[in-house]
């Protein structure tokens, strides 16, 4: 039965990265719009550096987990 229970949860880690990620671009990219809202920044830069930095940090937190996991699958 426990057996089963960390299974359980190890789906329920993957079946939540997709939704960590969007919500962490969706957030960079927020952050970018009102930076360049704000200081009237023409061509977007901010909303494209924040956004791809989202985009490094979701990977970040993706391949952190995926470590995680792993090395708790070999204890």
């Amino acid at each position: 039965m426990d057996s089963n229970k960390k299974q359980a949860n190890k789906w329920l880690v993957f079946m939540n990265i997709p939704f960590q990620m969007g919500l962490i671009i969706f957030l960079g990219v927020m952050i970018g719009q009102w930076l360049d809202e704000k200081f009237k920044i023409e061509g977007s830069i901010l909303t494209i550096v924040f956004s791809l930095l989202a985009v490094f940090i979701a990977l970040y937190n993706v391949i952190r987990q995926v470590t995680k996991m792993s090395n708790d699958k070999k204890e």
